[in-house]
């Protein structure tokens, strides 16, 4: 094979998601040539895409506020909800190392700033080591404007809100309370005043992960780290030894062969839009509905099991149960699932799972439902006109009309809901079992069932609100935030269809995020994180920003990893020179 190359860095860094952007600044902090490539013409990578949670127990934020969880505490909560599918030695690098990665990005770049507002629970906090303050930490919005010429290179949702509206994590609770209390009603305020300044001035603010990914890519601009867009990586190079010395990547038409010294950092993505490979992992899978970056059809698990890496979990993803519209427009379902008077049913006309539960716990019910034979996906929330009108549902906000508000508003389900055949609306529980295709029977035994449940303030049947997690979407003027009784028809039902945030497994890798051989050995000069690596957080879900968590610490793991081999490279040539002269 021939060892002539285009170009030559220390670093190679695939992928320009929160993984790879801070995998990108703690390697150029330790003192390598470090070059990031982006198959996309734009980057941020899901990361963008995200609600840019970060779930860090013990980060800089939380201790700065007096909060300081245990180490082992969280090790043992992560083991206890990965249920032995992932090592004892990646947990306790993630425990012990997210925290000090916070701490790094805060004293890289001023473009960091991150903050910690308790009461965001995680999602077992009943469990040993979990937390009902919780560890999600996030970042406060940023005007766009700031990226300069870079804006129009932040990848952006599909479906984007109307200029001014951006939440702040805390403004989401309190505006799904907009008719329970006036915190929910001036948040309503804030908004409009907020599309009011973007109008007048200009603003062009973000939140969550746009902010995110917009202020990496601003420290990365502010440390002179080249990032090369529409620059796909197509294959990984490698020496007789199987070491990884390189990779190919396409970039103006051409390829270009690029030497990485010290290693290749995959950050690449998952697979979510490849959907017959999905299929081939888990055939209940019926279309394409990812929430996941266009981009990430998994090209890097690819290329990594090309030179001999081995794979796992690849039957999982992140999910979230979510609204798909005829347009193809997807919503997560989030609050609704919280909300008091509604519950949701399968094609038995049964329910069958807490509804309020973590959306991976969700999905999974949905899958394993599926897979027994039982209509899952779809499944349907069942709900009354009443709580229609008082709580936010798929987006509706609970006030009178507004003419060309950019959100639907009044008191009737708008029409386009449904004639979409996504909403069904019914007088009956009869009627709408009907329309729905379950058993009528069984539709109003569970319809009368979980009345009893709500006027008795308990679930019997599922425990919905026995967790911190559950009330926090809830109505937290009921005794049980979770739990009314459904009053009079009509009746909704709305389509629940099994939504992901992008696939969850990917090259397996150790404690330094090497990619592991089948035989547990690592592949010299090849690192993977974030969705391209197999979760550490395996087939569960800690907490809110647990994906964007474990990308950006195994991205500080890898490149630090990497700056401590070429300080032994170097130190072992020193030695070699050294003992020829003597």
């Amino acid at each position: 094979m021939t060892d002539t190359y285009d170009q030559t860095v220390d670093l190679l860094v695939v992928g320009s998601g929160g993984g790879g952007m801070t995998a990108a600044l703690t390697a150029d902090a330790s003192g390598l040539d470090t070059l990031v490539v982006e198959k996309s013409p734009q980057f941020g990578g899901s990361t963008a895409l995200s609600g840019g949670g970060i779930w860090v127990p013990g980060a800089p934020a939380q201790r700065r506020a007096g909060y300081v969880p245990s180490p082992d505490g969280v090790f043992t909560y992560l083991k206890s909800i990965t249920e032995g599918t992932v090592s004892d030695a990646r947990l306790r690098a993630y425990v012990d190392t997210a925290p000090e990665m916070m701490d790094f990005l805060e004293r890289t770049s001023d473009w960091f700033e991150f903050v910690w507002k308790p009461g965001y629970a995680d999602y077992y906090p009943e469990l040993p080591g979990g937390s009902a303050q919780g560890s999600t930490i996030n970042v406060p919005a940023i005007d766009l404007r700031k990226l300069g010429d870079e804006e129009r290179n932040l990848l952006t949702p599909l479906a984007l809100a109307p200029r001014g509206i951006w939440f702040a994590p805390k403004d989401l609770r309190l505006f799904y309370q907009i008719r329970q209390n006036w915190r929910g009603k001036a948040v309503l305020v804030k908004l409009i005043w907020r599309m009011f300044r973007a109008r007048v001035f200009g603003d062009r603010m973000a939140a969550i992960g746009q902010s995110l990914a917009a202020r990496m890519r601003l420290a990365l601009k502010q440390h002179g780290i080249p990032l090369w867009l529409n620059a796909p990586m197509t294959e990984l190079i490698t020496g007789d030894n199987g070491a990884v010395l390189g990779a190919v990547v396409e970039r103006d038409g051409r390829p270009l062969r690029i030497r990485a010294r010290h290693g290749v950092i995959l950050a690449s993505g998952g697979f979510d839009h490849d959907m017959a490979w999905r299929k081939e992992h888990l055939p209940v899978l019926e279309k394409d509905w990812s929430f996941g970056n266009p981009a990430a059809t998994g090209d890097g698990i690819r290329a990594g099991e090309k030179v001999g890496g081995s794979t796992d979990l690849l039957d999982e993803a992140w999910w979230f149960p979510a609204i798909c519209w005829p347009d193809g427009r997807l919503q997560f379902m989030l609050n609704e699932r919280m909300m008091p008077s509604q519950f949701v049913v399968n094609g038995a006309g049964r329910r069958f799972i807490n509804e309020a539960a973590p959306y991976m716990d969700f999905a999974h019910a949905m899958i394993e439902g599926q897979q027994s034979g039982v209509t899952h996906i779809p499944c349907w929330l069942i709900t009354d006109i009443d709580s229609f009108h008082r709580y936010v549902v798929a987006g509706h906000l609970p006030i009178p009309k507004i003419p060309f508000a950019p959100v639907p508003t009044g008191r009737r389900v708008p029409k386009a809901w449904l004639e979409s055949g996504v909403v069904k609306e019914a007088h009956s529980w009869e009627e709408l079992a009907r329309q729905i295709g379950v058993p009528a029977e069984n539709l109003r035994a569970t319809a009368e069932r979980f009345n009893q449940l709500a006027h008795a303030g308990h679930d019997d049947d599922f425990n919905r609100g026995d967790s911190a997690y559950d009330n926090y979407y809830g109505d937290p003027t009921l005794p049980n935030p979770n739990l009314r009784p459904l009053g009079k028809p009509p009746y909704y039902a709305f389509q629940i269809i099994l939504g992901d945030l992008g696939t969850s497994g990917g090259l397996r890798t150790d404690e330094h995020a090497r990619v592991l051989r089948a035989d547990e050995t690592a592949i010299d000069g090849l690192y993977a994180v974030g969705n391209v690596s197999a979760a550490v957080m395996g087939r569960s879900y800690a907490g809110a920003g647990a994906t964007i968590g474990p990308a950006m610490t195994f991205g500080y793991i890898a490149a630090k990893h990497a700056a401590a081999q070429a300080v032994s490279h170097k130190s072992h040539e020193t030695d070699s020179l050294q003992h020829r002269i003597s």
